[in-house]
């Protein structure tokens, strides 16, 4: 998914990781690479039939969020919207932190 975010990432932390792949659970992967007007979500995952469900999810966190220069991967095992929506939370606000 490509979004147009409505601020930029904050701090200066180049990479954030957060989450767990498990059953049920999420891994997500945060870069500080895109350009800053622009969010990169790129989504693996076991689960089919889900895209407008996905875009629906990143739309949301991108209009929510700081989110501009980030490339997102988030590998799913299965979470639901609602732990897909606060570990990109989660990850923004790591994003903001000093290494």
């Amino acid at each position: 998914y490509e979004l147009a975010p409505t601020r930029p990432a904050g701090g200066a932390r180049s990479a954030a990781l957060v989450g767990v792949v498990a059953s049920g659970n999420l891994e997500v992967l945060l870069e500080r690479c895109e350009a800053p007007d622009q969010c990169v979500i790129d989504v693996a995952t076991p689960a089919h039939g889900f895209a407008e469900l996905w875009a629906a999810v990143a739309s949301d966190f991108a209009a929510r969020s700081p989110a501009g220069g980030l490339r997102i991967t988030i590998n799913d095992g299965g979470a639901r919207p609602d732990t897909v929506a606060l570990r990109l939370a989660q990850g923004v606000r790591l994003m903001e932190r000093p290494e």
